[in-house]
């Protein structure tokens, strides 16, 4: 079977090279002639473990390609993938400019039947919305079908997501359209992944509801984390204690600077939004936004205290910079308004990021990169752990004694142990604990 996947970003790169490893032909389009002629190389523009290597196989054995061409991929697809991007406007909806491009050219292309699939988060009655566009703009009558497909990847690990994943959500009102989604899914059977089949509209609305609940559980212990530090109580063994309830579960119960990425942020504001377009307020959610949105000042009052209440003229060492760690991704990460908070307040920073430092020199300006976390460390007054890498769990501290002016360590995302750090001889401030 031949697929289109409009779109090489994130989603759409993950979800092209999946598929093309499932053993279907795909086709990923894009406009930038350039980006095209790099992945056609093998070259991949995102980091996201094990996707290149998956790109390139998939290139070699002739599976999968990529093109400026969408008439052609259309042409020659059954079922044409819209993952293009879906960024918040200026009132925090979906901007579906992308969208909308991408059903006006499959209507004008389309040469017989097709199923259009949206992999990209999109408002309730997108569906709709592309059907029409796709109406009004064929050259002449022709049958297909509309449906949702959202992706529930975690960066990070999203080709295991993709491949052994939770669940699969496939909203369409045509039997067929459903069969052949199901067929291109035929390998998960075997691993008997669940399959939610439903009409278009609920499948749009279980992305936004799962991204908005999960936004929900790290703010609420964000919020716990603030009332364990007043209180004397560890918010860890609190998680832990809360995480071992089923009805809780543990994911996502882990405090730190906010969450940041694609996803939160964008769909939590589009899911007020389509709250407040429909005549209601989304208390709990507009609550998440709130606390989210303050919680890099409260992490910039945490590093100036331990500092003795001023960074004026001080050297901070950053480590970590991308939003979470196994991704190059500095989209809404908390890193940024933390550092530019830092910096207006007079501090210099020297980072460091295994992966997100190309990207994170459009974000972030007068920032000294280093090539290591040490280098990050040497002269530095403070030492500040701000995304939880790997390689950053098993710090040298003996050697960080030699390097740092002050031994102050502000850990952000609780990766060490307090009185361990305590003994060590450094002025250690975490996250909720004492």
């Amino acid at each position: 079977m031949n697929i289109c996947v409009v779109g090489v970003g994130y989603v759409g790169l993950v979800t092209g090279a999946c598929f093309s490893e499932f053993g279907l032909r795909v086709s990923c389009v894009a406009k930038d002639e350039s980006k095209i002629n790099q992945l056609n190389q093998g070259k991949v523009p995102i980091y996201e473990p094990g996707l290149s290597e998956l790109i390139n196989k998939n290139l070699n054995e002739g599976r999968l390609s990529f093109t400026t061409d969408i008439e052609e991929s259309v042409r020659i697809a059954l079922v044409v993938f819209i993952a293009v991007g879906t960024p918040s406007d200026t009132e925090g909806g979906a901007d579906l400019r992308y969208v909308e491009e991408v059903a006006k050219s499959i209507g004008q292309t389309m040469n017989g039947y097709k199923v259009v699939v949206t992999k990209s988060t999109v408002p309730v009655g997108t569906g709709r919305l592309i059907e029409s566009i796709i109406k009004e703009n064929q050259t002449e009558p022709c049958a297909f079908d509309v449906a949702s497909n959202p992706e529930f990847l975690r960066e990070g690990s999203a080709i295991e997501d993709f491949m052994r994943p939770n669940r699969i959500v496939i909203g369409a009102e045509s039997a067929q359209a459903i069969a052949i989604l199901k067929d291109l899914y035929n390998p998960l059977y075997l691993i008997e992944t669940p399959f939610v089949i439903t009409d278009i509209a609920t499948a749009e609305m279980i992305k936004y509801a799962s991204n908005a609940f999960l936004a929900t559980k790290v703010s609420f212990i964000n919020e716990m984390a603030n009332i364990c530090e007043r209180v004397g109580a560890d918010v860890h063994q609190v998680a832990k204690g809360m995480g071992l309830d089923k009805r809780i579960g543990p994911k996502f119960l882990h405090p730190g600077p906010g969450f940041g990425g694609s996803c939160f942020p964008k769909d939590t504001k589009a899911i007020s939004q389509i709250a407040r377009q429909h005549g209601y307020d989304f208390k709990i959610v507009d609550a998440v936004i709130k606390v989210n949105d303050e919680r890099p000042a409260m992490m910039i009052e945490k590093i100036v205290s331990a500092l003795g209440g001023g960074v004026k003229g001080a050297t901070i060492g950053v480590l970590g910079l991308t939003f979470k760690p196994n991704t190059d991704d500095m989209r809404e990460a908390p890193t940024i308004p933390i550092i530019k908070g830092l910096q207006e307040r007079g501090a210099k920073i020297q980072a460091y990021d295994p992966a997100g430092m190309t990207q994170a020199r459009a974000y972030l300006q007068d920032v000294d990169y280093k090539d290591d976390l040490y280098a990050a460390a040497e002269g530095a007054d403070a030492l500040v752990l701000t995304t939880e890498w790997n390689r950053f769990r098993n710090i040298d501290w003996d050697r960080m004694k030699n390097l740092l002016k002050s031994l102050v360590v502000v850990d952000l995302r609780n990766i060490y142990e307090p009185q361990r750090m305590r003994d060590l001889g450094f002025d250690y401030t975490s996250v909720g604990r004492h």
